[in-house]
């Protein structure tokens, strides 16, 4: 099918980026902190503009999870069935400690930062 037009008012695709290199802000806010981005937090931004990352994010977004209430023969099981994308996505998450460092008992005075930054 030939095409109908030319579309040329979209942004090309932010594939293959560190996520957080053009924000000003949050490099501003952790400055204020007295803090920088941790090696392992500037891993996280590069993931995160990875196009593998943001092929696994829109099929997450494509497939939420689905509750299962009962088995097929009634029975209650109450069972939240997953994407694997969510998976992949939640892997990450705890690999890169968002999902409770601050809250650890030998936490440091800067995971909440750390936390927000990486989210």
């Amino acid at each position: 099918m030939p095409p109908t037009h030319s579309v040329s008012n979209q942004v090309p695709v932010l594939a293959g980026h560190d996520v957080s290199a053009a924000d000003p802000a949050l490099h501003a806010g952790l400055a204020a902190a007295g803090s920088a981005l941790t090696p392992r937090l500037r891993s996280l931004a590069v993931d995160a503009g990875s196009p593998e990352m943001m092929e696994t994010v829109v099929q997450a977004d494509t497939h939420p999870p689905v509750l299962r209430t009962h088995d097929r023969a009634g029975h209650r099981i109450d069972e939240v069935e997953y994407h694997p994308a969510w998976h992949t996505l939640m892997t990450r998450a705890v690999g890169a400690g968002l999902q409770a460092a601050p809250w650890a008992p030998d936490a440091d005075p800067q995971a909440h930062l750390r936390r927000a930054t990486g989210f």
